[in-house]
């Protein structure tokens, strides 16, 4: 290390009168840890918005029915009912939100699944592929990424009944594997993540274009795939206004559709009121989802970050 490494650093400044003068920059230490009070008020209040309607649900979960209306809401109850909750939202109705589950779980897995297959698949040949009508392609997709969904469930509704697939989970499934963000993301990802140069070579080497893909293209691709799963899954998982205009049959609903007729039965003549089992299914909805995303969080975060730097 030299002595000019030790020197502290000096700025010049020049009033306009006399020569010009040596002033002292702080250290780098005292630049690196000043703080923003307006930033941390902000991310105090986004973090409080965020975590506050959690830990309600969290701690509303381990009151009774009567518990409910008789303490604080942010506050435990004088009894502690999670596990009876937990038994009697399993057990309810003959089971049927057990049935729920398992109906959002197909959604999730044939839906999600098969959004982010064709998002990887469409993403990978339009970043990778020269063909006439490309700048096209780029117009629809960002024109499709603009329209809201909800905008296009009463056509998909007029569309579906006349081919007969309302009421049945392919009302569901299918317009689930519809994904323009998703391959927005998986196009700009692949062209960034894929060097032309490695296709190149793995072509004069003699590998075909579907080994190419599955050997060399999907390893690179993981972190923008693992994104794409996670965003339509949560938007499949929390579906809720195409299964209500779809779907009739309880045995069909998914647990968004269900739990919101469970609150609505108390308003319901001779309804029952389940408050209690509305709010642990509320929590039991969320654990995957968050597990999901406390498993996949470092690929998640990666594949954000992908194609931000150009080298």
């Amino acid at each position: 290390m030299t002595g000019t490494d030790l020197a502290p650093a000096r700025r010049t400044t020049r009033t306009g009168r006399g020569p010009a003068r040596l002033r002292p920059l702080p250290p780098r230490s005292a630049r690196r840890q000043r703080k923003s009070p307006l930033l941390t008020a902000l991310t105090a209040i986004v973090l409080l918005y965020s975590l506050v309607p959690l830990a309600w649900l969290l701690i509303n979960a381990t009151k009774s029915q009567s518990d409910l209306f008789d303490s604080f809401g942010l506050w435990f109850g004088d009894g502690f009912a999670l596990w009876d909750n937990i038994r009697a939202t399993l057990t309810y109705d003959d089971g049927i939100f057990v049935r729920w589950l398992g109906n959002t779980v197909l959604y999730v897995v044939l839906g999600a699944g098969g959004a982010t297959a064709l998002a990887v698949l469409g993403g990978y040949g339009l970043a990778k592929f020269r063909f006439p009508g490309k700048r096209w392609v780029f117009a629809v997709v960002i024109g499709a990424v603009a329209v809201p969904g909800t905008a296009l469930a009463v056509p998909t509704f007029l569309m579906f009944s006349k081919m007969g697939l309302t009421n049945t989970p392919w009302a569901v499934i299918i317009p689930s594997l519809i994904s323009p963000f998703g391959l927005y993301l998986m196009w700009t990802f692949a062209a960034e993540a894929i060097p032309t140069e490695l296709l190149e070579a793995a072509r004069m080497d003699g590998a075909g274009e579907v080994r190419t893909f599955f050997r060399i293209c999907l390893p690179l691709l993981a972190p923008g795939i693992v994104t794409v799963l996670l965003f339509t899954m949560v938007a499949t998982w929390n579906n809720y206004f195409l299964p209500l205009i779809m779907l009739k049959d309880p045995t069909w609903y998914p647990l968004t559709l269900g739990l919101n007729a469970w609150n609505a039965q108390a308003a319901t003549a001779g309804g029952e009121a389940v408050f209690n089992l509305v709010i642990t299914g509320s929590v039991l909805t969320i654990l995957p989802l968050i597990v999901a995303f406390l498993f996949l969080q470092r690929y998640w975060q990666s594949g954000l970050a992908a194609g931000s730097v150009k080298e």
